[in-house]
């Protein structure tokens, strides 16, 4: 099974081009269930292989059970289905299999929780937190302003280059999900951050051995290489501590914000959501109920037979 793990692996990075952080979920889920399946032997860490016919469904709803019984989050629980059931379509597709087990799972029921999202006040007092006297505070200065301005994901920010810039046009290319690229316009205030943050980014620069340097990626840490996801995180983390007042913002907060602060002025959802980057109209669609829950708050202050 480990082999077809691996196959499969290869499938989702070369032929579907899916990112880094969807593979190490797919791998994560799929050695769970194996590790279930066919557990290491406790002294010499070797394992049964079991047969792909012995795998149906009632096989997968008693995983699903334990882990239902563990305490997981419905949501982990239907990623992990997912997981398996794009698995076994693949087996599926390779002839290795007749059908898909796991499509005769049904999916937790998941809780339609509203995203996370700022008032423009609170946007801009976070964004402005950063000290752009120092080095580090002209770039998270930078990070931030571009964050809201063009709603990119975290990943999508980590992965730009300079030469993604088209600063006479404040235009960016943004590269997305499975390589999907995209054309995001962008303001005057996140320009003016961008090249206060170009002034002094040759520094953190040649901190970096020659080796490991990477010129054309914009954002770098201090030690000249490229900034990762996991230092934007807890560059957020350190801005909400000395900004105070909300608690639950999350670098993903401020594309929330960004698709919220665009929908409640006037923009059109079609062009969210080409914005956004996202497949489907369906997923942009949240935005609107946390709009209606704005103008329901609105309603209920103004109107004298709320």
């Amino acid at each position: 099974m480990e082999q077809l793990l691996t196959q499969f692996l290869e499938h989702l990075r070369y032929e579907r081009n899916v990112s880094e952080h969807t593979l190490r979920n797919y791998q994560s889920d799929l050695e769970q269930f194996q590790d279930y399946l066919a557990p290491a032997h406790p002294k010499t860490g070797k394992r049964s292989t079991p047969a792909l016919a012995t795998i149906d469904h009632i096989t997968i709803r008693e995983w699903l059970s334990t882990l239902h019984t563990a305490q997981k989050k419905k949501a982990s629980i239907a990623r992990k289905l997912a997981a398996l059931r794009t698995f076994f379509q693949f087996l599926v597709r390779e002839g290795l299999l007749e059908m898909n087990p796991a499509k005769l799972v049904a999916t937790p029921r998941l809780e339609k929780k509203l995203p996370v999202h700022l008032s423009i006040e609170e946007a801009i007092r976070f964004i402005e937190t950063p000290d752009v006297t120092t080095d580090l505070g002209r770039r998270d200065r930078a990070m931030l302003e571009l964050m809201y301005a063009t709603g990119v994901r975290v990943a999508e920010l980590t992965r730009m280059n300079l030469g993604h810039i088209d600063f006479k046009n404040r235009l960016i290319r943004v590269t997305g999900k499975r390589r999907k690229e995209r054309i995001v316009p962008f303001g005057e205030p996140a320009l003016d951050a961008l090249r206060t943050y170009l002034d002094i980014r040759d520094k953190f620069l040649d901190a970096a051995p020659v080796s490991v340097r990477e010129p054309e990626a914009l954002f770098l840490n201090y030690q000249g290489t490229r900034i990762t996801t996991r230092s934007v995180g807890r560059m957020v983390e350190k801005y909400i501590n000395i900004c105070a007042g909300r608690h639950d913002i999350s670098p993903h907060a401020l594309r929330h914000s960004f698709a919220t602060h665009l929908l409640d002025s006037g923009a059109d959802l079609r062009d969210i959501q080409e914005l956004l980057g996202h497949a489907r109209l369906s997923t942009t669609q949240i935005y609107t109920h946390v709009s209606m829950e704005k103008l329901i708050q609105v309603y209920d202050k103004a109107h004298p037979k709320a």
